[in-house]
Parts: structure tokens; sequence; C-alpha cells
């Protein structure tokens, strides 16, 4: 024979009881079912508590109770007739006529007892149980209603009463002997010795239905609820997380005492001693097989079982060198604890005996922490403890599985995935089972933690990046159209997954941790409200709305959202996100850019980022800061590593310098030349900012950084292409009117030049500790006379490449290409999630 419980959801509206009443009533299964235990309809238990706080608070109470009783009968008439209906409301009314008498009296002391509040609350039950009985019966099974109170024995911890095991199941065996219709038992509450009503602690009803299964030795106890079973994770926080098949007793009580709400924790207790398998189900699912809790539990495909947590407790720590080698300390110390009834959740003691804590509920915590300052007034006093320390705002992540004991590395995944992503643990404990991992971090960190553990061990791996892009301009639009249209191909066969979950151009952003889609976002930011206007979205909404940007909130709501596996990209090209590069990493969030101005800004600032990034293990990824696409600063990095040594280092880092002097060969005169690298884009619109050489300054200050030389912007010697009066004159036009009085003078050394059999191009030299730009003439069997267009190239010469440099050559500049190589670094830290 089974034994059934419904929770509050699946009897709190007309439709739920419906699905609940067909379930139960179904021939087959009806004639397996002694016992079935039900809560108070959803809401009521809260309701009940609510109206005896106001009436012992001297407010009204009246109203509550009316709507209460306007609801059960109301709940009557939608399914009962006739005489069932008459008996229903006759016990509905006279129910809540003994609880206003009740509340009355309460309202009258002024005084509301844990004992009194007991009783309150069991009318909740009570009346759900009676109506169900009666909707049975109208529907032709035989069923009665069982008050609980008369076969379930407690202790008088009124509030969280404790069942009596020989008293209980001696009790309900008896009954159930006289009684051989289908019982309709009455959840969470029970009674004393003295027949006191008491209740089983929140979730009883759970606990209600094990203590039934255990009196009779039955087949099995069936949790029914609105989920489809037991989760890897709470799927509120973890979109991902999915139904566990088959749990152990173990790790059902070690998952429920850290926060599974599916299960009551100390349900599987009675069903483990009596060896009586529990099945958690859905009411709006049932033909779901839900989750079997058993003695027996086939092998899983992964290292753990689930993950679970406690949202919200608090530290209270007792440290000092009084404690170290002292016997009967612990002892004394959950003594104290004991004495004022406050439960123990946690425990760590470092190895050293210097200090203890405890995780307890919040609102113990300062009566936890007056129980130590009492109990060890003495040694606080002569300084050999210190007074106790209480650090609220916490929360406590416990992963689960009895597989650990045998599978090494657990504690170690765990760990990388906590601080690959930022997440400080505050205290760790394992029991000698192997079968919990629990740490105590910060609650704000609590969704982020969940998430970066169910995927290091259930996602099979699958690695995923929650990215925020600043710059939807040339470089950022077409990183926007590459993720659009090959992140389905990263996903089916990398396991690699991009969440587009904030963008922003100059003008707006946007906001979606449920992810963006990027083939609309660039439409969605062309059209931002004014400042003032707009409205974010809620995470994971599929219409977010558009806000007018504001950098410091764009980053405080990356940092706010705290999404596992972060990531900031900067398109930009200006100096004001840069500078925020230091704020965002020691948030512990990767940044990848190709946005020169923070590595080519003070030596002081490239080597803050460089350094945190490296003793942090957190990535700042800049490879197309140089040269785009081409891998020239890995290259550099993967010689460092390897022990080589970079002597020399030559290169052409600009293309439009590159195509300018590729195609200078006397068909065109300078200015000419120029206008045309204008016309197809290779130069900005006043052309001047690219031949100041700035730019390939600034890209030969990284690679001399790269490669250890500690130089500021100045040290860089730049040979200028164009006269002063050039980068004088007032407009655009006046400047190629002046740069056209040069054309004779560039002729002339592209003539003389050639008459050595060279031809001119403006390189870049990195070596002896310095570095200089210059324009010089390349002869026979240089290397960067095979430029072609826009090429860059990069000419490494190291100890190892000695006789024959290594050569990087290839388009240096452009939006496909640079895109490509932002793309590839945000790639490149999905793949350091491993």
């Amino acid at each position: 024979m089974f034994i059934l419980k419904f929770g509050g959801t699946s009897v709190g509206t007309v439709s739920a009881l419906e699905k609940t009443v067909a379930i139960v009533s179904d021939p087959e299964r009806v004639k397996k079912i002694r016992v079935v235990v039900v809560s108070a309809l959803g809401g009521v238990t809260d309701g009940l508590i609510e109206a005896a706080r106001k009436s012992a608070q001297g407010e009204a109470y009246q109203e509550d109770v009316k709507v209460m009783l306007a609801r059960h009968l109301d709940m009557a008439a939608a399914f009962l007739e006739a005489e069932e209906r008459t008996k229903a409301s006759d016990f509905i009314e006279a129910a809540f006529s003994e609880l206003l008498r009740i509340l009355d009296g309460v309202s009258i002391v002024r005084e509301l007892s844990r004992r009194i509040l007991d009783y309150v609350m069991s009318f909740g039950e009570r009346l759900s149980a009676f109506l169900l009985a009666r909707i049975l019966t109208q529907k032709g099974v035989s069923a009665e209603y069982l008050d609980s109170r008369e076969v379930v024995k407690t202790d008088d911890n009124f509030g969280a009463a404790k069942f009596l095991p020989l008293e209980s199941y001696a009790q309900i065996s008896a009954y159930l002997e006289k009684h051989p219709a289908l019982q309709i038992a009455a959840g969470f509450i029970g009674s004393t010795p003295e027949r006191a009503a008491t209740t089983l602690g929140r979730g009883g009803s759970d606990l209600s239905a094990a203590i039934y299964g255990a009196a009779i030795g039955a087949e099995g106890v069936e949790i029914w609820t609105d989920v489809d079973g037991i989760l890897t994770a709470n799927p509120k926080m973890v979109k991902d997380a999915f139904k566990i098949d088959t749990i152990s007793y173990i790790e059902a009580m070690e998952l429920s005492h850290f926060g599974a709400k599916v299960l009551h924790p100390p349900t599987v207790r009675p069903a483990l001693e009596k060896g009586i398998p529990i099945r958690i189900k859905n009411t709006f699912n049932p033909g779901n097989s839900g989750t079997l809790i058993t003695g027996r539990v086939p092998d899983s495909p992964f290292p753990i079982r689930g993950i679970s947590s406690l949202s919200s407790i608090t530290l209270v720590r007792l440290q000092g060198s009084g404690m170290v080698g002292v016997a009967g300390f612990s002892y004394r110390l959950f003594g104290a604890l004991a004495r004022r009834k406050i439960s123990v959740i946690l425990i760590t003691q470092s190895s050293s005996e210097y200090s203890i804590c405890v995780a307890v509920e919040p609102a113990s915590a300062y009566d936890a922490a007056a129980a130590l300052m009492e109990e060890f007034s003495r040694e606080i006093a002569v300084n050999a403890i210190e007074p106790p320390v209480v650090e609220p705002g916490l929360s406590i992540i416990a992963v689960v599985g009895s597989k650990m004991k045998s599978t090494t590395g657990i504690s170690g995944k765990v760990f990388h995935a906590l601080g690959r992503n930022g997440v400080n643990i505050i205290a760790i404990a394992q029991g000698s089972s192997e079968t919990n991992i629990s740490a105590v971090i910060s609650h704000q960190d609590e969704a982020k933690a969940l998430n970066a553990i169910h995927e290091a061990f259930f996602l099979a791996g699958v690695r995923s990046v929650n990215l925020f892009l600043v710059g939807i301009g040339l470089i950022g639009g077409t990183l926007v159209d590459q993720i659009a249209a090959h992140r389905e191909i990263l996903a089916d066969e990398h396991q690699i997954r991009i969440n587009l979950a904030g963008a922003a151009n100059s003008k707006g952003m946007i906001f979606n941790t449920g992810g963006l889609d990027p083939k609309t976002v660039k439409g969605l930011l062309k059209n931002p409200p004014a400042p003032g206007d707009g409205a974010a979205s809620s995470p994971g909404t599929a219409e977010p709305g558009v806000l007018p940007f504001e950098l410091s909130r764009f980053i405080d709501k990356m940092k706010a959202f705290n999404l596992p596996n972060t990531a900031f990209c900067d398109c930009t090209a200006g100096n004001d996100v840069a500078a925020c590069y230091a704020e965002i990493l020691r948030s512990a969030i990767p940044i990848v850019t190709p946005n020169k101005k923070a590595n080519s800004g003070s030596l002081e600032y490239y080597k803050t980022l460089t350094d945190f990034s490296k003793d942090r293990g957190i990535p700042y990824l800049y490879e197309t800061t140089v040269c785009a696409g081409l891998p020239v600063i890995s290259t550099l990095r993967d010689m460092a590593l390897s022990g080589d040594k970079v002597r020399r280092i030559e290169a052409v880092l600009s293309g439009t310098l590159s195509f300018i002097f590729n195609n200078y060969d006397g068909t065109k005169a300078f200015s000419d030349l120029v206008r045309e690298a204008r016309a197809k884009g290779y130069t900005e619109p006043d052309p001047r900012d690219d031949l100041n050489a700035m730019d390939a300054a600034r890209k030969a200050l990284i690679l001399a950084r790269e490669c250890g030389l500690s130089l500021e912007a100045e040290a860089v010697a730049i040979e200028p292409i164009l006269p002063p009066a050039c980068f004088e004159a007032p407009d655009v036009e006046t400047f190629f009117l002046e740069l056209k009085k040069s054309d004779p003078a560039f002729e002339e050394r592209r003539l003389k030049a050639a008459g050595e059999g060279k031809v001119l191009r403006y390189v870049a030299v990195i070596e002896e500790g310095s570095a200089r730009i210059s324009l010089r003439a390349e002869g026979e069997g240089s290397p960067f006379r095979s430029l072609v267009d826009s090429d860059n190239i990069v000419v490494i010469t190291t100890d190892r490449y000695s006789a024959l440099p290594m050569v990087i050559k290839g388009p240096g500049a452009g939006a496909q290409v640079t895109a490509g190589g932002v793309f590839a670094d945000i790639v490149r830290i999905a793949r350091t999630l491993v």
C-alpha cells in the first residue's frame, strides 16, 4: 500500500484540486492507497498566522478570517452537491466560528503563545482534509477524514514539535485497523500526550506522510507537488537545471537540508529507517516519473548528484589563542547554543584550533553571539579569546553526491569554478562521509556560484560566456553580425555558448540576462530614448527596453547582474571605457578589446592591468590592438613562455600608410594617393589622424611593452611624414592643398630610393630597449616589399629565429578581420572555463 501527500499548490485552486481528485480516484491507483495526507489550501497557513498576529497586536483580523471562510465555502460549492455540500459547509462554518472565538481571546489578553499559534495553524490542514474526504466520497470513493492529532504524537516543542515514533506508530496502526476506508489525513499537525495540538514545522506535511508510511510499512510514499521532482539545482536561479531520476536517502537529506524546497528535511528519516522509497511527483504533470528516493541508486554519469543553497545565513565566529589545545571547548560552545535552542546549520574549525565558526539563521545570530559572550566571558575578559564576530548577508552552497567519495578532483573543480568567477569563499565544510562539500559565500554571489558549479559538473563540456559589449560601430557591429551567424555552430559543434547579455553604443544601452538577439540589437540601439526616458528590462525578458547610455551605469548593471562567466568587450576607440578596465578586472570580469588606449597609455596603468590579470587569473585579451586578427601578441607571449628571447622587431603597423606606400610607384602623386586612400575608407575623415603616425606608434609601444620594455609613449621616436604646414591647416581641403605642395619632396625621395632599386616603407623598429618609426628604403629581399594593399607585417628576430626571422603578414585592418580577432578572444575566454 502507498501513502500519498499533496501540498498546498495541489489543493490551492479549483483546477488544482480537480487534478488531485483525479489522481487519487483513479480506479487502478485508489486500490493501492491507504492514506492521503494533505496540506492546507495554498496561502491559508500564512493567512492564519497573520490573523493571529493581528489579534495579538490589537489590529482588525475579522476580515482576514472572513476571506478564508469564503474561500473554503467556495471550494466546497465548486465540487459538492446536496448532502455532501451541507456536511462540508457545516464543518467549515463551525471551524471558523471556533477560530474566531480563539482569536477574540487572543485579542483580549494581547498574548499569542506558540501553543495557541499551533492550534490556530492546525485549522488549515483539518479543513482541507475534511473537504477532500467529502469530495472523494461524492465521487464514490470510500474515504474518511482523519484528524492527525488523534494518532500522531509529539513532544511539546510547539512550532517545531518532534514526533514520538513508538507512540505514533502504535496509534496509527490501531486506528487504521478499525477504519478500512481510505483515510484523508491532515498533514503538518499532531498532538502531545496531553492532547495539545502541535505542528511539525513548516513543510511538516511531508514528514506526516513519512510517519504514516513508516507506521504501516508502506510500499512507498509519494509526495505530490508542483515540480517534476528534485532538480540538480534551483530552477529559479539555474535555468539549465534538470530532473534527477533517482537519488539516495542520504543525498536527498543533504540537498533538502541545504535548501532544496521540494522535500522537508526530516521527511527522509522515517522512510530511511524503514527502507520505504519516496517518490516526488508533479500534480500538474502526473505522467512524469518524478524523482525516486531510495536506498539503492544506480550509477550516475555525473560525479555529483545536485547543488543546493541556503540563501540567508549568518556566520558567528569565535577565535583566539585561548582555544588552542583546550579540551572541552567545543562542548561548551555547542552547549551554550543548545541551551538557547539555537540550531546550527554548519560548523567549521581551523586545524590550528585558533578559530571556530557556526552558521545559524539570521534571526538567531545575535542571540547566539550573546550566548557565547556569556559562556566565555572569563576568557574574553583576559583577552584569551576575542568577542564573537557576527557576519550577516551570507549564503551556503552545498555540492552533494555519494559518488564524490570515489572521485578525485571534485573539490578542485568546485573551487576553480568559484574562483574563476570571483566568488570569495568565507568558510568551507566537508563531512568525513564525503557526500557534501559546503561553502559559505556572500549572498549576492549565490546565483552566480550555483550556475558556475552547475555548468562545471552537469553541462558536459559546455562553456558559456555572458557577454557585455560596449561599442556597436564598425568593429562592434561586425562582431555582433559574426556572433549571430556563428553562434549556433559554436554551440552545436564546440559546446560554446555566447550569450549577449548587454550591449551599448554612444547613445543607448540594452540588457537581457536571458540573451539579446544579436540579429536585432543594432536596430534596437539606433533610436534610443532621450535621457530620462526608457526603462531597463528585468532579467530574462524577451523584449528589453533601451536606456540612454551612461558608462558608469552600464558597468554597474553588469556587475549587479553578477552572472557566471561574464566577459566585457570594449569595441570603442576612446579613453573613457579604457579608463574603467581596472575596475572591471577587479570585479573578476575578463576583458576583450581592440581598443589600444589602455595599453598605450601610461606604463603604470598597463602594468596594473596586465599584472592583475596574471596574478588573479582573470583574462585580459587584446590581441587585436596590434595588426587586427594577426596572431602577433599571442606569438610573442608564447615565445616568452617557452624561453625564447626577442632581439628585434621590425613592422609595418599602419594599414593606411601601408596602402599609400605600397602603391606609391610614381604613377600618381603622393597627395592623390592619400585622396584615394580616404575615398576607399582606409583613412579617417581627416587623413592627418592617420598620417601623424600616432596609431602606428601606439602599436609599436604595445609590442615593446609585450617584449618587456618599460617605455612610456613619449619614448617612441617618430619620424614625421608630413611637414608642419599640413598639420596646421584649418580644414581637410586646406590640408590637401598644403600636401600637394609636398608632392615634389616625396617624389624626390621616391626617385632616390628607386635609383638604388629600393621602395619606401614606413617601418617600426623595436630593439635594444628602444622603439622608433621612420620612413626608410627597402631593397631586394626585404620582406616589406612583398606587402600589398593595406597589409601589415611583423618580422621577429629572436635567439631561436635569428638566421631566418619569423614573419607574420596579412590584413592588419578592416572590420571583418578585426571583429574576427575579437570574436576569437571571446571564444578563448570560454575555453579557459574547462
